[in-house]
């Protein structure tokens, strides 16, 4: 599993580069895409843990208290992460009405983001092609939105847009870090692996649930974009689904 492990960190770690987007699009107009891609973001990640990541799981260690507390492991750490490092999954660019962290914290939440990113990709591999791939697609969609708010955080912390998008991809790499670890660990320690998958699920669940779908109920839609926004969760999820009957 190292060949596709490795190209799907790396895929993932080049989305960082997207940031400059919020630069050749007017805010107003990056706002309305953002939408979308929080509401596609929030159905893969929720089709992801319930599809793949929990039923895999599940199968391997049983529905057990193990299993049970990996998942509420992983909504834990990242409640934690979120809480006691200042820095939170933030999908809308930075501006005078809605600041960023300074833009060291956000670099080292986001290596600590990316990092993990690339453990858990590297677990579901072990676990099989169809659970990596699935939590490929589930990390890269919510990478979009993450990395043009990350890349605005350090435009607004004093960065030039040169600078920013390099530091940027520099903390993306950690990613490739974070597999390897993986790799290299599970090939000893298979119950590292296993346990590994069921806590990346409460993580997508609690990024999903406290970070997304709040942030897409911060304003009031009119009800043809409120029903835009449904068809694109349901298409995360249905993406999420369809990944299931690759054999």
């Amino acid at each position: 599993v190292l060949i596709p492990t490795l190209i799907s960190v790396i895929i993932v770690s080049l989305i960082s580069l997207v940031g400059i987007l919020s630069v050749i699009v007017s805010g107003k107009n990056l706002k309305k895409i953002l939408v979308f891609f929080i509401s596609f973001s929030a159905g893969s990640l929720f089709g992801g843990a319930f599809f793949h990541l929990l039923p895999e799981a599940a199968a391997t260690l049983g529905v057990t208290l193990q299993f049970s507390a990996s998942i509420l492991a992983g909504i834990v750490f990242f409640y934690v992460l979120e809480n006691f490092i200042h820095w939170r999954h933030c999908h809308i660019p930075t501006s005078h009405d809605h600041p960023h962290p300074v833009g060291t914290m956000s670099l080292i939440g986001d290596g600590l983001h990316n990092l993990i990113d690339g453990m858990v990709i590297a677990a579901s591999y072990l676990i099989s092609i169809p659970a990596g791939i699935a939590t490929t697609v589930a990390v890269a969609i919510h990478e979009i939105p993450q990395e043009i708010g990350d890349f605005g955080v350090l435009i607004h912390a004093g960065y030039s847009k040169g600078k920013a998008l390099f530091l940027n991809f520099c903390s993306a790499l950690l990613a490739v870090v974070g597999a390897l670890t993986v790799l290299a660990i599970g090939a000893k320690s298979q119950l590292f692996a296993t346990l590994l998958v069921p806590f990346t699920a409460g993580g997508f669940i609690y990024i999903a649930g406290a970070d997304l779908i709040p942030e897409l109920r911060k304003e009031v839609y009119p009800m043809s974009k409120l029903l835009t926004q449904f068809v694109f969760f349901l298409a995360g999820i249905g993406i999420m689904l369809l990944l299931t009957f690759i054999e």
